[in-house]
């Protein structure tokens, strides 16, 4: 096919996109319009939080700070408490209560989490459901029977009493579920503080019967009588709810899923154990001279400018502390400022390593990254633990701030993985073996220092970048799971952790998808929703809209900005645009408002050349091609008979146009061209000119937009030569025509074949369409031994094949 060069270029050109010419009776697309502005979805600007996401000029969050005494009771494995609470009420509005969070409540068999749980819907975080069969299950697991037992054996949730306000009256509370509401004596007025006090205590979960995100785990083969446990404590005190100027009180029953939205405050907090335990905790240790001795204290200092951690408690020491036990108890004192949460650690079993993190920042130049484990964790602990702290301060802090606090603990414990400011709780450990040697596995391994890196990084997001985790949850777990993915691999890329778009593409086009912007509780399945999809969707902003450069830094100021504040989504998606200066409003409306998935079709190829418009070039060249087509079939049958035609047979009455076919050139074809470079402008000249110089390969690409989300177009191009270049079409392309496009390419050289998204980096969901021309289809062919047939239809042996992708590189997975 040819592409008529005509007098006016450009109208040429036009002519290429008929898709063009039916969006005229609707130039705006209002229907559908995949680049409408998200001003109707995202919350007006206000002096709170202004339209650039930055925290407004009257920004404000409340202030709320503990002073706790708690006692563990080991034995009974209960914890008994009483704390002081001052409440500092930053906000324009007058408060009448404030609520509390129970999060202990929801272990209660009449709570709402447990009366609603769907069976055999138990996992890690909470609850969920089975499957959508109307079907009972077939079975009932080991694991659902052990819970439902434990839960009826045991008491849970919170006694709390003698709430009481600073001259000891008392005060009236109303406990819903997990929350509590204190109605307050007198209204509490903008500027004003109230504090108040309280007495609690709950029976300690036990982790691995429940599937909490803290509690005890007991060890019976222990040298000790009894053997010893493991206490994770979390989620351990009345905690108030935050009160913000977007939702007022984030009040939401704890279902078991949403993760935690608090106020930031400093802590005083007293944990009495006993004597021979060791505590790792949120904060920083104030009475070292008490709880540890001279030797552990001097190792202690040797680790801050240690290249590789010290044992502060060695194993042997560990092994020593399992044996005994002791009712003499300890009083560890901590004191942690400017945190969100509180959790502490405490067994006779850790052993401790630590070494000093040299970041060099005006806050915090030097930070303590400490390891807490038991001799099931074994040489996988004291390798990789403390190195994994470090590795994802180094990164994490690259990528927003220096790391604030003095420490950065990770321990070990029956929990998978959970994160609180300072201290997270992580759980792959070593397989012991009979002859008492311990090893692990690659997997384990891995898991080990993905979760380290992942829980790290936590302290970050939320706990310092201060979301809303109840009702955003890929607010934390979206973005950390991105950093997570970057940091995994820059400790070692062969580790198949982090996040890749490719990781995304079952999810996204099954029929479970529910948007990224839905409340925790409702998402129906959220690893995928809250973890995979957004981090990838931030992968695919990074590596192919933004670009690196413009991305780490509007992501930093998105980190800055909103340092120890509460941000919204709204204050990511417009920090990211206004730091970057590129319109976004479309990547987020697709990835995080809608289920429409990647699917981008190339569908046919035309190759066009420019015709010189000189009729003794041009005809020669169509005379040419159409000896070159295929001799019509009649024509061919008619030769092979050896059958003349009419005018063959009667040469003599012959004319010009008999002896000449309709390629052959006259003077009114000649006078016609002359005429017409006459008309033309002397930059029309220049511009033909160039252009059958040039003759360059001129190629129109038919693209269709099968998964309804919007991307950028990838091309890989391999020519004749071998030769092969990338090109990038921006995702504007599709504005005015979001279903189907067709685009112009000008090469050099001869166009052999076209590839979109060649490295599976926009989470395209069907490779198969992104070949032009098609390839054929590999797939695997199983071979069955053959069934006594028991019905006359012949049964096909070699059944139940199934496609499987080549994948251009090995990816990442996400465990």
């Amino acid at each position: 096919m040819k592409l008529k060069l005509i007098p006016r270029l450009s109208a040429a050109l036009l002519a290429l996109t008929p898709m063009a010419l039916t969006q005229a009776a609707d130039p705006l697309n209002v229907t559908g319009d995949k680049f409408r502005q998200l001003d109707e979805l995202l919350p007006t600007a206000n002096v709170y939080r202004n339209a650039g996401g930055e925290p407004g000029h009257a920004y404000w969050q409340q202030q709320v700070d503990y002073r706790i005494d708690v006692r563990l009771d080991e034995d009974k494995r209960a914890l008994s408490a009483s704390q002081i609470i001052t409440y500092t009420n930053n906000s324009p509005d007058t408060l009448k209560f404030l609520w509390f969070q129970l999060d202990q409540n929801r272990f209660r068999l009449d709570s709402m989490a447990e009366t609603t749980l769907a069976f055999g819907g138990l996992g890690n975080r909470g609850p969920g459901t089975r499957s959508a069969s109307p079907e009972a299950p077939a079975g009932i697991t080991f694991g659902e029977l052990r819970r439902q037992q434990w839960l009826a054996d045991n008491e849970v949730g919170y006694t709390i009493r003698n709430v009481k306000d600073a001259d000891g009256t008392e005060l009236r509370t109303t406990i819903v579920g997990t929350n509590m509401r204190l109605d307050l004596a007198q209204p509490l007025k903008p500027g004003e503080q109230i504090t108040f006090s309280m007495d609690f205590a709950f029976n300690i979960l036990e982790e691995d019967a429940v599937s909490a995100r803290s509690g005890y785990e007991h060890f019976p083969d222990d040298a000790r009588k009894g053997g010893n446990d493991i206490f994770l404590l979390a989620q351990w005190f009345p905690r108030l709810h935050a009160y913000t100027d977007y939702e007022a009180w984030t009040n939401k029953e704890f279902l078991g899923r949403g993760e935690f939205t608090l106020e930031f405050g400093n802590y005083e907090v007293n944990l009495t154990v006993p004597a021979d335990h060791i505590v790792s905790s949120t904060g920083s240790l104030q009475n070292p001279e008490e709880v540890l001795t001279a030797t552990q204290r001097e190792r202690l200092e040797k680790a801050r400018k240690a290249k590789r951690p010290v044992f502060i408690v060695t194993e042997e020491e560990a092994l020593e502390n399992e044996k005994a036990g002791t009712r003499k108890t300890k009083t560890w004192k901590f004191k942690a400022d400017k945190v969100r949460d509180f959790a502490w650690a405490s067994s006779r079993k850790f052993m401790w390593d630590a070494r000093g993190y040299q970041q060099g920042g005006k806050i915090m130049p030097e930070v303590m990254a400490m390891s807490f484990y038991p001799k099931e964790g074994g040489d996988l602990w004291k390798k990789y633990s403390t190195e994994a702290v470090i590795h994802t301060m180094e990164v994490y802090s690259r990528f927003s701030f220096d790391y604030p606090y003095p420490v950065a603990q990770s321990v070990n414990g029956p929990v998978g993985g959970m994160e609180y400011p300072m201290i997270t709780f992580n759980g792959p450990r070593t397989t012991l073996h009979e002859d008492g040697s311990r090893t692990w596995t690659q997997a384990e391994k891995r898991f080990l220092i993905g979760v380290v890196i992942h829980e790290i990084g936590h302290i970050y997001f939320p706990m310092i970048v201060n979301s809303d985790e109840r009702q955003w949850t890929w607010m934390d777990e979206g973005l950390n799971s991105f950093l997570d993915g970057v940091a995994g691999r820059e400790w070692d890329p062969e580790m198949p952790w982090g996040v890749e778009p490719r990781d995304i593409v079952d999810y996204m086009k099954s029929d479970i998808q529910v948007p990224i912007m839905t409340q925790s509780d409702s998402v129906l399945r959220l690893g995928p929703n809250a973890y995979t999809k957004p981090a990838a969707a931030l992968n695919i902003l990074r590596e192919v809209i933004l670009g690196r450069e413009l991305f780490d830094y509007a992501f930093k100021e998105y980190a800055t900005r909103w340092q120890y504040k509460r941000p919204t989504p709204a204050d990511f998606f417009r920090t990211m645009e206004e730091a970057s200066g590129v319109d976004l409003d479309w990547f987020w409306r697709g990835w995080f408002y809608t289920t429409d998935h990647v699917d981008i079709s190339i569908d046919n190829v035309q190759q066009l050349r420019l015709d010189t418009l000189n009729p003794d070039i041009d005809f020669e060249r169509r005379r040419q091609e159409e000896a070159d087509k295929p001799q019509p079939l009649f024509e061919k049958r008619e030769r092979d008979a050896g059958n003349k035609t009419w005018v063959e047979r009667n040469k003599d009455i012959r004319d010009f146009y008999d002896e000449n076919d309709r390629f052959t050139v006259t003077n009114k074809e000649r006078n016609e061209y002359a005429q017409m470079l006459a008309d033309l402008e002397p930059w029309e000249r220049n511009a033909l000119k160039r252009a059958l110089d040039e003759d360059k390969h001129y190629y129109v690409m038919d693209f269709s937009n099968l998964g309804g989300l919007v991307m950028p177009i990838l091309l890989e191009l391999t020519f004749e030569d071998g030769s092969v270049e990338e090109r990038y079409i921006p995702a504007e392309i599709w504005r005015r025509s979001p279903d189907a496009v067709s685009k112009l390419v000008v090469t050099d050289k001869v166009l052999e074949q076209v590839v979109v998204d060649p490295r599976w980096e926009t989470a395209d969901v069907n490779n198969d369409n992104n070949h032009f021309p098609r390839r054929i289809n590999k797939s695997r062919l199983q071979i069955y031994k053959e069934e006594k047939r028991t019905d006359p239809v012949y049964r096909d042996i070699m059944h139940d094949s199934k496609t499987k992708k080549e994948e251009p590189k090995p990816g990442f997975h996400k465990k």
